[in-house]
This record gives structure tokens, sequence and C-alpha cells, in this order.
């Protein structure tokens, strides 16, 4: 069967399907606009101070407890509804430097200066706007549906995202000392699938990352003497190049890809000038956290080598700037939270995306002091759900589900534009994930009880 006539398959019965149809129908009309505004007014990591306004706002109104300002600009929101298990569920805030393209009437015309002082155009260009909406969304679902679940939620927004620095930022300023512990930690991110459909990966699901900077020193001069000049951009240039056999001939082919990609370089501003320094910025993908410790290792290494063979003045200077371990889902948390998605969207309409070659620092939710895998605090389950319009995936070029992914604008893309119909599917898909993850009250039949979710009306 085909991708198109799955998604217009009738939905399955469900026992919360007309109160949760019910519920969204009345939140709709505000979630759209909680959903443009943020579009609208985008802010680059750990400058999310608006926006970690507004999501604390909504919460409050909500009846959660809200804290501001945990690791910086995030903020937790907890709702205590008896005993049980605390689950955590997670958004992103952070936009990216990137120029809005998609022509919409509520697209981005923000521009800010960045960490370095630049000013650089702002853009929800990977749905961190979407997944903000979805938790609120859910927040409100289930505030308003107590009687129907016992446990704790904890809602996390979390700054940075993107620069790989507010898990870690949240998870130093306390965030388990201070909230509790959570039972397990759930996270989920839109993409260009279509909308109605759900990714999930068992096991290791999305690589490590790292970001690493060199900076080469060289002794600077003029274009026309350079015997009197250590040129760093012939260094750099040798580097560039040594840099692509670490994967192709220091990687062994049974542990899978890996990738190392130098995205910057710069050196010098005039044509006669021999500048005093060249600066590399390269990213690290690898499947496991070992290869990641072994390709930083070999980027040194090159480094130092070329440097010497360069007659640099001094060692080359290698930062990494930022880095994040292989994202894992726990087993028996994943087949949980799959079931729940198979339940109500149906069998056919989860996908397995394999291990993506994208990074997340949600697995720094998971506690861990070292890349030891087993000592492990809190389990994660991360999925993906679509976000491309029934119409534009009809438009897509291409018969298979993947034909048509390679010609749809995905995230960190001027284009990338998720459709409003995404906003109840992840909403939807959240909140059962955190339903399979909390105790269920034997009160089905119950109405939700009288809660702040009463202004919706």
């Amino acid at each position: 069967m085909e991708v198109t006539e799955t998604l217009q398959r009738h939905e399955p019965a469900h026992a919360w399907r007309p109160l949760l149809t019910s519920a969204h129908e009345q939140l709709a009309p505000r979630l759209e606009a909680f959903y443009r505004d943020l579009h609208a007014h985008p802010e680059l990591s750990m400058q999310e101070q608006q926006t970690a306004a507004k999501v604390a706002k909504w919460l409050e109104g909500s009846g959660y407890e809200v804290t501001t300002g945990v690791g910086r600009h995030g903020v937790v929101g907890m709702l205590r509804n008896g005993e049980g298990p605390t689950v955590l569920l997670r958004a992103d805030m952070d936009g990216l430097p990137v120029e809005e393209k998609t022509g919409r009437p509520d697209a981005s015309r923000v521009t800010v200066k960045d960490a370095q002082g630049n000013t650089v155009p702002v853009m929800h260009a990977c749905g961190h706007d979407v997944h903000l909406t979805c938790l609120v969304g859910v927040a409100d679902l289930l505030a308003s549906s107590r009687n129907h679940w016992r446990g704790t939620l904890m809602m996390v927004a979390q700054p940075a995202e993107e620069t790989l620095q507010g898990a870690r930022a949240m998870m130093n300023d306390g965030l388990y000392a201070r909230f509790g512990k959570p039972a397990v930690a759930l996270a989920q991110h839109v993409g260009p699938l279509p909308v109605g459909l759900v990714g999930h990966h068992r096991g290791p699901s999305m690589m490590a990352s790292a970001s690493v900077r060199v900076r080469i020193h060289g002794k600077g001069g003029h274009g026309s003497q350079p015997h009197a000049t250590v040129d760093p951009v012939v260094i750099a240039a040798y580097l560039v190049t040594r840099l692509q056999t670490i994967v192709s001939r220091e990687v062994d082919l049974t542990r899978g890809g890996a990738v190392v990609s130098v995205g910057s370089l710069h050196a010098g501003h005039r044509a006669n000038v021999i500048p005093d320094e060249a600066v590399l910025e390269m990213t690290v993908r690898t499947p496991t956290d070992a290869l990641q410790d072994q390709l930083i290792e070999a980027i040194s290494r090159m480094a130092r080598a070329e440097c010497d063979a360069g007659r640099a003045p001094r060692p080359p200077d290698v930062e990494v700037m930022s880095r994040t371990r292989v994202m894992v889902n726990d087993d028996p948390y994943y087949h949980r939270v799959r079931a729940a998605h198979a339940a109500w969207f149906g069998e056919d309409r989860l996908v397995d995306t394999g291990m993506v070659s994208g990074s997340e620092d949600f697995p720094y939710f998971d506690g861990r002091t070292s890349n030891d895998a087993s000592s492990a605090e809190v389990p994660l389950v991360y999925w993906y759900f679509g976000g491309t319009s029934h119409d534009a995936w009809k438009r897509a070029p291409g018969r298979t589900l993947w034909e048509k992914l390679q010609s749809l604008p995905s995230n960190h893309s001027p284009h990338f534009d998720p459709s409003l119909d995404c906003l109840r599917f992840g909403c939807e898909s959240m909140l059962l994930a955190a339903l399979a993850c909390l105790d269920e009250e034997p009160k089905a039949e119950q109405e939700p009880a009288p809660t702040a979710g009463k202004r919706l009306h």
C-alpha cells in the first residue's frame, strides 16, 4: 500500500479519542495563535528570554508550578496528580541563524546579534516552534483530564539545543536535584515525513556529534616574500585534505559510518598579505561514543603533524566547542511508546527511521556523568512525527517514502514549512507517549476534573 493510501485510512477506534477530539477542538485556535507568534519571533540559542516567558505564562495558566531561568533560560513546569511515576516531557526553544524563505505571512523577519557580535537573520528552521506548541498543548490537555491518569508531569522547555548547550546547562543547574528524578524522559521532533506518520527506531537512534575548532598559528608577512613567513593557509589546506583520510583509512567499516566535515575555514583579509593564523571548524558524527573519542584524537594528531611539517611556530589549538552522545532509546519504554502510537494511529502509520545522522543534546537528560552507557540513571525515548501536508506530499516527486523525502525541504532549510495540521498530530503523539508512561486511573468513564483548562471554553 502506498503512503498516500495509508494516510487516507479511517483512524482506528480508541477509548481516549472522543475526549481528546473535543478538548483539542476547543484548544486549537489558541494553539495556532501561539505557534504563529513563536514562528514570527524566533530567538537564537541562549537568547530565548521572550520565548521562555511565553511558555511559562501558558503553563502557569494551565495550573502548573513554574520555575524559569533553569540553565539560563530553561523553563520547568510541574503538575502533581497523586501517586505515580514522574514523566518528563521536553521541547526545545531556539531558532537558527537562517533567513526564512517560506513566503508565509507569519515568516520571521528577525535579525539579531549572535554570540560573536555579527548581525544575523533568525528562523525557526528546525521546528522548535512546533515542539513548544505541542508541549503546551499536551500540558493543557493533561491538566484538564486529571481523572484519567496519575503521577507527576515535568514539562521542560530547553534552551540552546542547536548549539548542544542547553540540556547540560539545565542538568548542571540541578534539574533533577531541584525537581526530582523522572522515571522516564520523552521528546519528539517534527520532520518532512507526511502528517500522519510517526518514525521510531529501537536502541541507538541518533549519532553522537561534536563541533571542533582548530586554530593554526603561522608567521604573517608580505605575499611576495613567502620564504620569510610561515603560511597557515597552506598548512590548513593540507589539513583539510588529510582529515578526509580519518574515516576512509582509520575507521573499521564494521563499526558503521562516520563523518568528518570541515564547514568553515577562515584566514586573512587581503590577497597580498599572508596571515598570522587560519581557523578551521568541523563537525564530527559517529554511531558510537567511543568512535567519537577516536576521531577527535585523530583530528588533534593530524593537526599537530601538519603544523610540524609546515614549520608552525607553535602547536595548534584544538578545541571541542560542543558535543553530545549517541541517543539511545530505552527498550522497555520504547516498546510502551511505540505500542501506544500503533494503537492510536495504526501500525501501518509507523515507520522505522533507522539510525539518523542528525544529533541532539537530549541524551544528557539521562543523568549520566560519563560516556559509560551503563551509568544512565533516566531512561529516554525519542521519536519523529510528520510535518508535511498531504497536498505537498502528493506533489513531491518520487514513488517511495524515501524518494519523496529527498525532494522536500528538510530541517534547517530556509524553506522548511511544517503544516498547521501537524500541531494536532504532534500533540497526540506526545500525549499518548506520556499516558503510556503514567499510571492510568480506572475511571475513564468520568468527566475530566475541573482545572485551569476550563478557560478554553
